[in-house]
């Protein structure tokens, strides 16, 4: 996906004279931005998520350059007639995937989550956070170009939780958009773009500049073709960049962001070559 996300004087109110939710709001999300989304209970959060994932309309105003677009809510619906892994399968085959990669696609989302032990699943009878881990794979499934999130999190364990932050790395490292908002206010700090706080019926940015992530971090020795500049993405996932010798950098990040960082220089045209990745206070893995 290149491009942005553009909500051009957009208004939200539910019925003729309706209250406005929201009113006049401008808001652009550039390709392989993450923007939080923040505001009290009430302030029209979850409208504007809904407005952005194309699940509602505006009232007045325009969105333009929606890409492929996946929302996951708060509380999943489990009321459908599918397994587990038959539903994710069908809502593959639904964005277009052939039937053995959506199958595939499936699993290994099943996998990263956690649940694969429940792919063959009624969804009615699984529980709360085995649900929400099937609504966040069929979200990634289909690599969207917009990925919104309401509360994503909410009901997944820890190591779900993270998975889902390395995947939402992965997906902005790829060029796509991400809008999410969650009750816990360290959730991706120092990895998003932007952050909005909605009063008085619109986003307004915040201009603070975010703390750094705590947690583990990892240090990647990483080297160039001759000639090349360190990928864009790979500058923004690092929270520090040194250069000790030309073409070869150590970038210094977040375990959560490593994998999509990795995944970043593994995939640049032409790759560079990762020689070590070690924790920030002792090797973890060689070359």
């Amino acid at each position: 996906m290149r491009g942005e996300v553009r909500l051009t004087g957009v208004g939200r109110r539910y019925g003729l004279r309706g209250p406005w939710v929201l009113r006049g709001v401008d808001l652009t999300v550039p390709s392989g931005a993450l923007v939080r989304v923040e505001g009290a209970n009430g302030t029209g959060k979850s409208t504007l998520l809904r407005l952005l994932a194309g699940l509602d309309r505006p009232t007045a105003g325009r969105i333009t350059g929606r890409p492929r677009t996946a929302y996951v809510p708060e509380r999943f619906p489990p009321a459908l007639p599918f397994t587990a892994l038959g539903y994710l399968t069908h809502l593959g085959a639904v964005h277009g995937m052939p039937r053995r990669a959506a199958v595939d696609a499936a699993g290994q989302w099943l996998e990263r989550l956690g649940a694969a032990g429940h792919a063959g699943t009624p969804l009615a009878r699984l529980s709360k956070g085995s649900s929400q881990k099937v609504a966040v794979a069929q979200a990634l499934l289909a690599e969207p170009g917009l990925l919104v999130l309401d509360e994503a999190w909410t009901g997944l364990d820890t190591d779900a939780g993270t998975e889902l932050e390395r995947a939402v790395a992965e997906r902005a490292a790829s060029g796509a958009a991400v809008v999410f908002v969650d009750h816990d206010p360290r959730r991706l700090t120092g990895l998003t773009d932007a952050t909005y706080t909605v009063r008085d019926g619109a986003p307004h940015r915040r201009t603070a500049r975010a703390a750094e992530p705590a947690g583990p971090r990892v240090v990647v020795r990483t080297r160039g073709p001759a000639g090349s500049a360190l990928p864009a993405d790979a500058h923004r996932l690092a929270t520090v960049v040194e250069e000790p010798a030309p073409g070869t950098y150590l970038l210094t990040a977040p375990a959560a962001r490593s994998d999509a960082l990795l995944r970043t220089l593994l995939t640049a045209r032409p790759p560079w070559h990762v020689a070590e990745v070690a924790a920030e206070h002792g090797p973890e893995a060689g070359p």
